[in-house]
């Protein structure tokens, strides 16, 4: 049977259903980001008025469309919530925020001792 996605690099029927909602999301999020892009290159170069409204007009649709599932991946995985809490509507240049989450982050947690790494897994990435 075809994947109704062709964006999975793993087997579909090993994926949990949080990865694969997951996986919507994100190449929803793409392709409006892509359709923004069209959208406003295809208005900077409309030489009709009311053409170049109507593609603007659209884009700024795409825009909407594409903060609706920001919020939906916000709100349904743990590490953009707590991501887009530190970077979204700051003043200060992003990368100072960058700088600052490095180093309050590693106060927070500190570096593992060698023997730890051994075992180390991405067991709790895995989903459900």
């Amino acid at each position: 049977m075809a994947s109704a996605s062709q964006g999975y690099h793993e087997a579909e029927d090993k994926l949990s259903s949080n990865t694969k909602n997951l996986h919507r999301a994100l190449v929803s999020l793409q392709e409006e980001l892509e359709a923004i892009d069209w959208y406003r290159q295809r208005a900077d170069v409309a030489d009709n008025a009311e053409l170049k409204s109507v593609l603007l007009h659209n884009m700024e649709e795409e825009i909407e469309h594409a903060c609706m599932v920001l919020e939906w991946l916000r709100r349904n995985e743990p590490l953009f919530d707590e991501k887009l809490r530190v970077y979204l509507f700051q003043t200060k240049p992003i990368t100072e925020i960058e700088e600052a989450e490095e180093r309050s982050g590693a106060l927070a947690r500190p570096e593992p001792k060698q023997a730890s790494r051994i075992g180390f897994t991405v067991g709790p990435m895995k989903g459900d």
